[in-house]
């Protein structure tokens, strides 16, 4: 059982977030912690919500936990609301990664070829400076085409523009890199590179290559959370000791499950109900 903290925002209204993530970890058999960034009232795709960054709070509690002697093999970061907070955030994570803890980064930012409601720009240089915490991160390509500078383009990328875009995230500083919701050549699909080196928290299996491409058929309904269910699922199996891509495999695997089995559901921006489907894990 591996100790996992997760660092992003608690959502009021939605499977979203640590919400989604939490209940995915804790089946797997992680002990799974959390460190809110903000209390947000709802999705922001609503257009009207409230929200309250806790960064205070959070500078609070990491020297509490520090005296009491708290330790996490992991931690996953997601969104960030300030420079204050992503600087405490890169922080802590730089110093548990210098003791062997595995860092993992969501750079939440948006999606389709835009920011989500209420992100600004500042918002992509704060999560530059977290992908520089990372040893794996896993944007969407709207976020990776946001923190490369690499204009993002409805019709794709060919598997040179592909490739150049996971240098790019490397280049950050991330040890390794995935992006989801690509498509790459006419083909829906989650790119991944692995690090040339080996890694502490998961594996990597060379022969699967330097570069590695997972094609999938889209399902054509749009759920809140699924990114959040993709980054619980492949950390848990990181965590229990499947390789990088076949973790990335099995996170498409359940997240296109879930949405099969709920897609009828009217709310699809409630999130999916995730206690309910524990068993497609």
């Amino acid at each position: 059982m591996k100790q996992i903290l997760l660092i992003n925002d608690v959502v009021g209204h939605s499977h979203v977030g640590m919400v989604a993530m939490m209940p995915i970890l804790t089946y797997m058999g992680h002990a799974t912690y959390n460190l809110p960034t903000a209390l947000v009232s709802n999705t922001l795709d609503y257009g009207r919500f409230n929200i309250l960054e806790t960064t205070d709070y959070m500078r609070g509690v990491l020297p509490v936990w520090q005296q009491l002697g708290f330790s996490f093999d992991a931690v996953c970061t997601g969104l960030m609301f300030s420079e204050k907070q992503a600087d405490l955030v890169a922080d802590y994570c730089a110093r548990l990664r210098d003791k062997g803890t595995t860092i993992f980064v969501d750079p939440i930012m948006g999606d389709a070829g835009r920011l989500y409601n209420g992100m600004t720009h500042r918002q992509v240089e704060l999560m530059r400076h977290m992908v520089g915490m990372a040893d794996l991160c896993f944007p969407n390509y709207t976020e990776a085409s946001l923190l490369t500078d690499i204009p993002f383009r409805k019709e794709g990328m060919s598997g040179d523009e592909a490739r150049r875009m996971l240098d790019c995230l490397c280049e950050l500083g991330s040890k390794t890199a995935i992006i989801t919701s690509a498509n790459v050549e006419g083909k829906s699909c989650v790119i991944g590179k692995r690090s040339i080196t080996p890694l502490n928290g998961f594996q990597q299996l060379k022969c699967d290559g330097l570069y590695f491409k997972l094609d999938y058929d889209e399902i054509p309904v749009l759920f809140h959370g699924t990114g959040d269910i993709f980054s619980a699922v492949l950390i848990g199996n990181l965590l229990n000791g499947s390789t990088l891509k076949e973790s990335t495999q099995r996170a498409m695997t359940v997240v296109s499950s879930l949405i099969d089995r709920n897609r009828h559901l009217p709310d699809k921006e409630g999130g999916i109900p995730i206690e309910k489907c524990l068993d497609l894990l």
